[in-house]
């Protein structure tokens, strides 16, 4: 059964751009899935992981604030 978390991993919806930051992060979250057995640990590292990812995508759409 895969784990949950990782439909927070999807990025088909995404445009291209996000796409390509994204990607990489699911990628890991599979291979972390695949090769660590399931436990309250690799529960922590999906999580962290997802973290990352989001804080990633983030950075892509970060805007400096217009000057006042």
């Amino acid at each position: 059964m895969p784990d949950r978390i990782l439909q927070f991993f999807k990025y088909d919806h995404l445009p291209e751009q996000l796409q390509l930051v994204s990607r990489p992060f699911c990628d890991l979250a599979r291979e972390v899935e695949l090769t660590i057995p399931p436990n309250p640990e690799r529960t922590v590292a999906l999580r962290k992981l997802l973290e990352a990812k989001d804080a990633a995508v983030r950075a892509i759409l970060y805007k400096e604030p217009e000057a006042s």
